[in-house]
């Protein structure tokens, strides 16, 4: 699991070699590893995040093999000291090519006040912000989870977040670049940003994670119960020059975990999306020349649901434990008027928490005056 430190915000187990000397340290929670130190609260961590898996697929009378590179990351974070820190993280993407994925500078006051600079995560949905490392599901729920994006689901902007009640409470409020900024789209101009803000309540045990970042499963680490609520908002958001629209995003998430006597693990979580586009239809993605960074194009106005459960089988087999798992997602467009459902089950291997394990995952999915898509992804996850 990843550590509950704020000094970890790319959310791995640091690994680095020190020029004077190796020094390990707690991580906190599941993991230890080491740092480079360079001198009083100075130091430079590593880490690096890979997803492959292999796709059987069949929609209509086609059927396709796949082998992929979902996702390979390299991420660095370095502190200056106790309240001045920074990330600087990379990703392949899917032409190949290698993009910032996170660049931010990070002003960590206290427990309660904090303020990022730079390409991050903009305040949303647990979905984003498990990211697909953290997710209980082999794949991200993108029938739902649409809040716009650069890339990645990161923006670049200003957020400022904090913990407080025993960090049961957390905040999070920021400005961001936003959406259609190109010619002939809707903030051609870009005198309009994208503000962003959620705001999150964990009854049970404080949520262990690093800044405002989330999970949808621990695997037993603590006892939760939360309930989050996120918002986006920007004038002149979709359409075109011509045509344009403010858009408008609201989301509802809930987790449980519960760990059994017996040490089994059961996790149950909801979500509910509802975007609006003040009834103007987006412009398609890629619009004006634009590529798969630039966020432009592709919202959609309508509602979402999304359920989930999982549950982690105590006994260990072999290096790790089973942990079967269904999601059920429904999207409903109200311009196009078409339904998208999409159904997974699947199971788990994990064999050291998010940092290692093997998904096996069945989905369907069914979309309005279409043939049904049928798919079955073999998945391997590994962090250091």
């Amino acid at each position: 699991m990843h550590s509950p430190t704020q000094s970890n915000p790319f959310r791995l187990r640091p690994i680095a070699v020190s020029l004077v000397g190796l020094s390990c340290l707690s991580a906190g929670l599941a993991h230890a590893g080491a740092t480079i130190s360079f001198g009083q609260d100075q130091s430079i961590n590593l880490g690096l995040g890979l997803r492959t898996s292999f796709t059987h697929t069949e929609s209509g009378s086609t059927t396709s093999n796949d082998f992929t590179l979902d996702s390979a990351r390299l991420f660095t974070s370095g502190s200056l000291n106790k309240q001045i820190k920074g990330t600087f993280n990379l990703e392949k993407d899917s032409n190949d090519t290698i993009k910032v994925m996170d660049a931010i500078g990070q002003f960590e006051m206290s427990d309660a006040f904090n303020v990022w600079a730079g390409r991050m995560l903009p305040p949303s949905d647990r979905a984003n912000l498990d990211g697909p490392y953290y997710l209980s599901d082999w794949s991200y729920p993108g029938v739902v989870s649409q809040y716009p994006a650069r890339f990645a689901g990161r923006d670049d902007g200003l957020t400022v977040w904090g913990k407080v009640a025993d960090k049961k409470l957390v905040y999070a409020v920021g400005a961001f670049r936003g959406h259609n900024r190109i010619a002939g789209a809707s903030n051609a101009d870009g005198k309009n940003l994208l503000y962003a803000g959620r705001i999150q309540y964990d009854f049970w045990d404080a949520e262990p994670n690093p800044a405002y970042y989330t999970s949808s499963t621990y695997y037993g680490g603590a006892e939760v119960l939360a309930l989050g609520v996120a918002g986006m908002y920007q004038a002149d958001g979709v359409g075109t020059a011509a045509v344009k629209g403010d858009y408008s995003g609201l989301s509802v998430d809930g987790l449980l975990e519960h760990k059994f006597v017996n040490d089994g693990v059961i996790d149950l979580e909801a979500a509910y999306y509802h975007y609006d586009t003040n009834g103007v239809a987006d412009v398609a993605p890629g619009f004006g020349g634009a590529d798969s960074t630039a966020n432009v194009g592709g919202i959609n106005q309508g509602k979402g649901w999304l359920a989930g459960a999982s549950y982690l089988i105590p006994a260990q087999v072999g290096w790790g434990k089973f942990q079967p798992y269904l999601r059920y997602q429904k999207f409903d467009n109200d311009l196009a008027s078409t339904k998208t459902k999409k159904t997974d089950v699947g199971v788990n291997y994990v064999i050291k928490g998010h940092n290692a394990r093997i998904s096996a995952d069945y989905s369907k999915t069914q979309v309005t005056a279409a043939a049904d898509t049928k798919a079955f992804t073999l998945g391997l996850q590994l962090q250091f």
